[in-house]
């Protein structure tokens, strides 16, 4: 089949309406600049680049909008090609795994609010095997559909609506050479969305920790007021996306059981590069967008070397900027999440991105003695990303929901024995109320035709979220579809200030870690989840879903029967 944008294409004729309109051709060249690409205006651009001609650092194709056919807004058209391909990982040799448009991780995509983003999707997997357990288990590895992590969008219809999914062909329709399916995904972006770093993976569930520890996922920048302060717009903008693969045999294994977690060691790569190296100049600025695509595993990270940390000054968080940067030694990210980090380069020599997790290094900076004259500054202050919501916000007496993240290890018979629920005030019923709910086949676990939890527009809820985990080492992650989160406390402690998120950690022990935020539900409509972000704890049933409703239609017992409904 012939694409009209051939995957791996980087297109340079983007929207050139400049701040109020679109992203300008000035910014998509910084984007790639400090790769020492050098182009003529229009030119076209394929495969990956590098960091420096002295230092190879790898970046995934960058796609940007341009203007509509119809109108003065800018879309992003993009097409996402799903199959099986032999991808090559250092170290490892090549790998058959599935991936958007054959690399590891897919097309960064760059756009501004008010654009529209128009992706079509492109199933060339194999046929799904026929399915015989529940739907809490792994199934339909060779379906997916799309979120796009983090953003404010609409959940339903054809957006953000990851209770949809984009088959394969059917054994039959294979059989008789009948054309691969497209499916389509239509997002308007808010004129005031967030400046900040996102990301689009599958979310199909029973099939999404298989497919992402394959490497399907990919960055979304969305560009704004953040990237016209001085100090960013002199730095070369790097995308690292971290991604955990688990790679057997020269390909990822089916989720079968419920130790294939454990029993398949990690294998890191940033931009799909084990340990890839990018050059830093004394004085020079660069400012990282990290992202954490990882299905298992919390990255704490440090840059080290010569016995000592590098610090870096990090300017947003999942996407939200701060006020000011902040100056950390530690950056933490939970499966998920994203930080936006400016880092200078001081001394010369040789340090390393490293997580606490994780053996060996992430990446390498090798900071050379060529001097940057003047040495590029940092900026004392930045234009917020959100205003901070207060408790006095609240309004409605049953503002406060509580979420609690339940393991029962040995429930059930069968490859899969543990039992990963969500408790708290809006569970999902047990089958067998008087039985015993350390078994119970539905208590606390994904039901798709109940609904946990619905939510007003243009309310302000407090939810406490807390995991009675008892190894330190688990994490798991609350993500919220949808709508962003106000953090404001953390073990009962107030944060000051808050941290706005979409995906907070919780790390367990003895007790388990526990958070309190505030949310407001804003302009959509419609059915989402939330879940745990230890991802095969969510393809095993840890997920709820929730209503997004008008104000005045709000029902008595969000997780009462009568808030049954069909998909």
């Amino acid at each position: 089949m012939r694409h009209p944008a051939a995957p791996g294409r980087v297109d340079l004729d983007c929207c050139l309406m400049g701040q109020g309109g679109g992203i300008g051709r000035r910014s998509a060249l910084k984007a790639i600049s400090f790769a020492g690409i050098a182009a003529a205006p229009g030119a076209a651009l394929t495969g990956r680049r590098t960091a420096s001609r002295s230092a190879p650092f790898p970046q995934p194709t960058v796609v940007v909008s341009r203007p509509g056919p119809i109108s003065a807004s800018c879309v992003l058209d993009q097409i996402l090609d799903v199959r099986f391909t032999d991808v090559a990982i250092p170290g490892h040799g090549s790998v058959t795994t599935r991936t958007y448009n054959g690399t590891i991780p897919g097309p960064t995509l760059r756009l501004r609010g008010g654009d529209t983003l128009r992706l079509t999707h492109v199933n060339g997997l194999p046929p799904n095997p026929p399915h015989l357990g529940g739907h809490n288990t792994p199934h339909h590895a060779n379906s997916f559909n799309v979120h796009t992590h983090g953003m404010h969008v609409s959940p339903s219809g054809h957006a953000d609506n990851v209770l949809r999914e984009f088959a394969p062909r059917t054994a039959g329709e294979a059989a008789a050479d009948a054309a691969e399916p497209q499916y389509t995904t239509t997002i308007h972006v808010p004129a005031d969305h967030p400046a900040g770093t996102y990301w689009y993976h599958p979310h199909l569930h029973g099939a999404t920790a298989e497919q992402i520890v394959g490497g399907m996922a990919g960055v979304i920048v969305v560009e704004g007021d953040v990237d016209e302060v001085p100090e960013i717009k002199a730095a070369a903008d790097v995308v690292v996306c971290i991604n955990e693969l688990k790679l057997k045999d020269g390909k990822v294994p089916a989720f079968t059981s419920g130790d294939w977690v454990m029993g398949v060691p990690s294998v890191f790569t940033v931009n799909g590069t084990v340990n890839p190296t990018i050059t830093l100049r004394q004085g020079e600025v660069q400012r990282w967008r990290l992202v954490a695509a990882t299905a298992f595993t919390a990255l704490r990270l440090t840059v080290t070397g010569g016995g000592s940390a590098m610090t870096v000054h990090q300017i947003a968080q999942d996407g939200v900027t701060f006020g000011a940067p902040v100056a950390r030694e530690t950056v933490e990210l939970a499966m998920g999440n994203r930080a936006d980090v400016l880092i200078r380069g001081t001394l010369p020599g040789r340090y390393e991105l490293r997580a606490e997790a994780v053996p060996g290094p992430l990446m390498t900076i090798e900071v050379t003695g060529r001097l940057v004259e003047p040495a590029m500054e940092l900026p004392a202050s930045l234009p917020p990303g959100r205003p901070f919501l207060d408790e006095n916000d609240i309004i409605n007496p049953d503002a406060d929901r509580e979420v609690v993240f339940h393991a029962d290890p040995g429930a059930f018979t069968g490859a899969f024995p543990n039992a990963f629920r969500m408790l708290g005030t809006h569970a999902t019923p047990a089958a067998d109320p008087d039985g015993d709910l350390t078994r119970d086949s539905a208590y606390g676990l994904f039901d798709p035709d109940y609904t946990n939890h619905t939510l007003r527009l243009d309310t302000v809820e407090r939810w406490t979220v807390r995991t009675e985990e008892t190894m330190p080492t688990f994490n798991h992650p609350f993500h919220l579809h949808t709508n962003q989160i106000l953090l404001t406390h953390r073990n009962g402690k107030r944060l000051d200030p808050p941290i706005w998120h979409d995906t907070i950690g919780l790390a367990g022990g003895t007790p388990g870690q526990s958070i309190t935020f505030l949310v407001k539900y804003e302009h959509f409509t419609g059915r989402a989840i939330a879940h745990c972000h230890q991802l095969h704890h969510e393809d095993l049933g840890m997920m709820q879903t929730i209503s997004y409703v008008p104000n005045r239609n709000l029902s008595a017992g969000s997780n009462s029967l009568a808030s049954r409904q069909r998909s």
